[in-house]
């Protein structure tokens, strides 16, 4: 018979060191969490080879005496719960800090070469410990100033099995840059600096706005083409700054999350902000945004994992949909805006000269040169209408763009954020004319955003709820577990237009299905929804299925390209865009319209 036995406390250790330390950039989140819960002001990393070679952490923190580091180095020993709160039931649940197992550092020691270098404010000296791979190596006095220096060395050096398994230098420097991004942004009050190899990636100084450190962490850009957010609902609050629809990457490495300022990777955070986006995104397109959630510490579960990226929520519903709505909300007061920086190569061809021009010129334009007075040839001389036609011909293109002057010119006094309409180029481009620039509108893509919001605007009435009974109700097999979330969320169903009740244990019967989706098979898109509900936590796919639709609709409904619009037309397009929501780019994530302000026009020219 086998017997039980306790391990032994090496073995222990490397088992934690599993789950907290899993690559460099795990024991570097750790080491500047702790910093950060020291109350540090000022925050370095320096790296090599990516973490692999060394992770070094300098702050200006609050520091360590002798005995607290010796204790630091021992399991679930810390200092993030109060001696108040030691003993209490729920006392895990209202930790504020980062940190709070008292499992990083020991763990870190078991598995690498941990130096420990710490100072307390009015101390005469620092002190020092070096833990080579859990056993003590070396203890002294130590030369710094106040706060702590953390380096780790030789990661996984005693482990191979570990050691193999760990990417490239580069690979591994990407998680790093990655966690330090993060954190930097969770604390804009903080300064930090970033050293990889001796090169300096980044120094950000302490600062009070959130919208300025998100910006200069994730791209520059982002403040001109974002909006800020500001919500509070209930004991909720929710800040950040989330980029245009039309701003957007093709990977999802640029949406970052936090929740109560601790960074996390949530996957019902991160499909409320596939939700908000659903019908401003093409599917491939994932938006740029920065979300901070703040709300009660006994609302939300941070305990689920040793490595903390994950959350769990008591209310999850109410937590997506304010999500959802904050961000359709701050979108609404900016979306009617799009990227508005041209295209270089698009500007470049502006400034090209005509070849033809050059080589070959007009006689009509050659003599304003010679000074020799030009006549036409002589088999035109009594048609001088044709002579000049032939000049428009060598010197100009074909002409690609119509224009028609309207039966009631607009006031030029007047102010539309669009401007008015000039004419219509290659008979899909709206040209018009604001008080600072030129407006080009794509009419196909803005009549589709148009007719998708007349669309939407009838669902929150009667037409998206309406529901298609079925000539028979017909009966879905599921396993229980997906029958309870299903009942569960009936009544949310219910509001679009799915009819579905419990049938048995094991099965649920459908009534009737969304008026937009009454070709669907039932089996299937119930199947679909139960597994949804498994993997997000909240009714996301039916909701996704029936604006697909509605998308789809009005794409074959818009006007097309190649329509001839009058100037009527084109105007009353234009004051529509001005009043809809999100008008700003199409279902599919490109840009509606784009404007081409005076200055860059007067540069086309040689003017500036």
């Amino acid at each position: 018979m086998p017997t039980i036995r306790r391990l032994p406390e090496h073995l222990i250790n490397r088992i934690a060191a599993g789950e907290v330390v899993e690559r460099p950039a795990s024991a570097l989140k750790e080491i500047v969490e702790n910093a950060i819960d020291a109350d540090a002001t000022r925050i370095a990393v320096s790296l090599a080879e990516g973490g692999l070679g060394r992770i070094e952490v300098t702050d200006d923190g609050c520091g360590m005496d002798p005995q607290e580091m010796a204790l630091a180095l021992e399991r679930h020993a810390t200092s993030k719960l109060p001696e108040s709160l030691v003993g209490q039931e729920g006392a895990i649940e209202r930790v504020a800090t980062l940190g709070f197992r008292g499992e990083a550092l020991p763990s870190i020691a078991s598995v690498a070469r941990l130096s420990l270098e710490s100072r307390v404010r009015g101390a005469e000296q620092g002190w020092k410990r070096v833990v080579d791979h859990g056993s003590l190596t070396e203890e002294g006095p130590a030369a710094l100033p106040p706060g702590t220096r953390v380096r780790v060395e030789r990661l996984f050096a005693n482990i191979p099995a570990r050691r193999k398994f760990l990417r490239s230098p580069r690979a591994e420097y990407a998680a790093c840059l990655d966690i330090m991004r993060r954190l930097a942004m969770a604390r804009p009050d903080i300064g930090f600096s970033l050293e990889h190899d001796g090169r300096q990636i980044f120094r950000l100084q302490g600062e009070d706005r959130l919208e300025s450190r998100v910006a200069q962490i994730v791209a520059r850009e982002l403040a001109d083409n974002g909006v800020s957010i500001s919500l509070e609902r209930e004991a909720m609050q929710l800040r950040g700054i989330a980029g245009l629809p039309t701003y957007n990457r093709g990977v999802a490495d640029h949406q970052y999350l936090f929740v109560n300022g601790r960074p996390v990777k949530d996957r019902l955070l991160a499909g409320a902000v596939r939700g908000a986006y659903a019908d401003m995104l093409a599917r491939d397109r994932h938006a740029v945004l920065a979300l901070f959630l703040d709300l009660p510490a006994e609302d939300v579960d941070i305990n689920v994992h040793p490595a903390k990226t994950e959350v769990r929520f008591r209310d999850a519903v109410a937590v997506r949909g304010f999500i959802v709505s904050g961000l359709r909300h701050a979108l609404s007061t900016g979306d009617r805006r799009s990227t508005q920086a041209p295209a270089a190569d698009a500007m470049s061809r502006w400034q090209v000269e005509p070849q033809s021009l050059a080589e070959k010129p007009a006689p009509a334009l050659a003599s304003l040169f010679s000074g020799r007075d030009w006549s036409p040839p002589a088999n035109r001389v009594s048609e001088a209408g044709r002579a000049w036609k032939g000049y428009e011909q060598a010197v100009m293109a074909d002409p690609q763009g119509r224009a028609e002057v309207a039966e009631e010119p607009a006031s030029p006094e007047a102010e539309f954020p669009l401007g008015i309409a000039r004419g219509q180029v290659a008979q899909t481009y709206i040209v018009a004319e604001a008080s600072d620039g030129l407006v080009i509108v794509d009419q196909h893509a803005a009549h589709e955003r148009l007719v998708l919001e007349r669309l939407r605007a009838a669902g929150t009435g009667e037409t998206l709820a309406a529901s298609q009974a079925l000539l028979s109700p017909e009966v879905v097999e599921l396993d229980e577990p997906s029958c309870d979330r299903l009942e569960e969320n009936a009544a949310s169903f219910a509001g679009l237009g799915l009819m579905i009740e419990r049938f048995g244990p094991d099965a649920m019967l459908v009534r009737a299905m969304p008026s937009v989706l009454k070709t669907a098979d039932p089996q299937a898109l119930l199947r679909d929804i139960a597994d949804d509900l498994a993997q997000n936590g909240a009714p996301l796919l039916l909701g996704e299925k029936i604006e697909h639709v509605l998308a789809t609709m009005a794409c074959h409904g818009s006007v097309r390209a190649g329509r001839v619009l009058s100037v009527v037309e084109m105007n009353a397009l234009l004051r529509e865009m001005e009043r809809t929501p999100r008008s700003g780019q199409c279902n599919h994530g490109r840009p509606t319209w784009i404007k081409l302000s005076m200055a860059d026009v007067e540069k086309l020219f040689g003017r500036h």
